[in-house]
């Protein structure tokens, strides 16, 4: 069977694209894409068609990449096509059989869409409402050629219910735990995510402010053309000095900053799902997270902590876990293995091959 993954373009690093690699590694696939700056930093050797690179100024960006997916045609190339991100899945009205491995409806369409509204300056504020209410139609439409749907999260199946008024089946995304080891328990505490703002990052940096005796370590980026330029400025200016933007990294590189660390921290809102914590915790590092979205399903006590999105709360938190980071080790690895790429696979391939129901429906 010759399967190709549809994805929305790979302008940073994150856990999406993590994930399509590795589907595409289980399944033999090729990926149809828009740009590939960043594959080359996470598989050189993907088999990779870009169907053309994307104009980087929001939401000229997302709309040109809806353009490119709903204009292109491999329909006679392939027996079966995997969307994933937010725009690929535009392809679906000549792709087919197909199923779309959702990371989560648009939330600047639906359940974020009064946020990033108020984000908005006048002007831009009627060009949002203007790109919504025309490409959230687009969206829905594409749903009447999508054969079967597949959450990342129960957090997610709960907003294509509500949304989108489907029901989809679940199979986490994996985190390949053979990576990952634990060699010390030192002095930085480690956040990896793109620098977004729904990422909150200003969260995190509030709180060491508040903690000057532990040093942070943020790692990652952002592609161009998306709307994270002036949060990531905002959020530079005005630094403690027991924290530090490190940039985006390559495999290696960050399974070490994993292996080191001594605990990990995130605080997106409302969290898809979230791969880093399983990361963190293949490294038998503790987390503390947000009490919200996906982290609820993947962060429990006996891993780290769950608090709410104040600094007070996650001030005493990495108060707390500083104080014997040790402790949750062995909890976090053998949490992580719930979410081994083993696992995945054979999930992934029992649902492509002979449609199974995933088992955490």
């Amino acid at each position: 069977m010759k399967i190709a993954i549809f994805h929305d373009y790979f302008g940073a690093i994150g856990g999406g694209e993590k994930v399509v690699i590795e589907i595409a590694k289980i399944l033999n696939a090729d990926i149809i894409t828009t740009d590939t700056d960043a594959l080359k930093k996470i598989e050189p050797h993907a088999r990779i068609i870009s169907i053309g690179r994307t104009i980087k100024f929001p939401p000229l960006k997302q709309i040109s990449a809806s353009l490119r997916f709903f204009f292109c045609d491999f329909s006679n190339k392939y027996d079966l096509f995997i969307f994933t991100g937010n725009w690929s899945h535009m392809a679906s009205h000549r792709h087919y059989p197909n199923i779309w491995y959702c990371y989560t409806p648009v939330r600047a369409f639906y359940d974020l869409y009064s946020v990033f509204l108020s984000r908005q300056s006048f002007l831009t504020r009627l060009i949002f409402r203007f790109w919504v209410y025309f490409h959230r139609f687009v969206d829905q439409r594409s749903l009447l050629y999508i054969d079967n749907i597949i959450a990342i999260s129960k957090n997610v199946q709960n907003r294509i219910l509500k949304y989108y008024n489907v029901h989809a089946d679940v199979i986490y995304p994996p985190v390949d735990t053979t990576l990952y080891k634990c060699i010390e328990y030192g002095n930085f505490w480690l956040s990896v995510n793109r620098l977004y703002p729904e990422k909150r990052i200003e969260l995190q940096i509030e709180a060491f402010r508040h903690v000057p005796e532990e040093l942070l370590l943020i790692v990652g980026g952002y592609s161009k053309g998306d709307h994270a330029a002036t949060y990531v400025e905002k959020i530079r200016k005005d630094l403690p000095s027991n924290v530090t933007f490190y940039g985006e990294v390559d495999g290696d590189e960050i399974l070490d900053l994993y292996a080191r660390c001594k605990a990990h921290i995130c605080t997106a809102i409302n969290e898809d799902y979230g791969l880093t914590p399983i990361e963190a915790m293949a490294s038998g590092k503790a987390v503390v997270a947000v009490d919200e979205g996906g982290y609820r399903e993947t962060v429990t006590d006996e891993t780290g902590m769950l608090v709410t999105a104040s600094v007070d709360s996650l001030v005493r938190a990495i108060k707390q876990v500083s104080k014997n980071p040790e402790q949750y080790r062995d909890a976090c690895l053998e949490r992580a293995m719930d979410f081994d790429l083993k696992k995945f696979s054979e999930i992934l391939r029992a649902v492509i091959f002979e449609m199974d129901i995933p088992i955490y429906s």
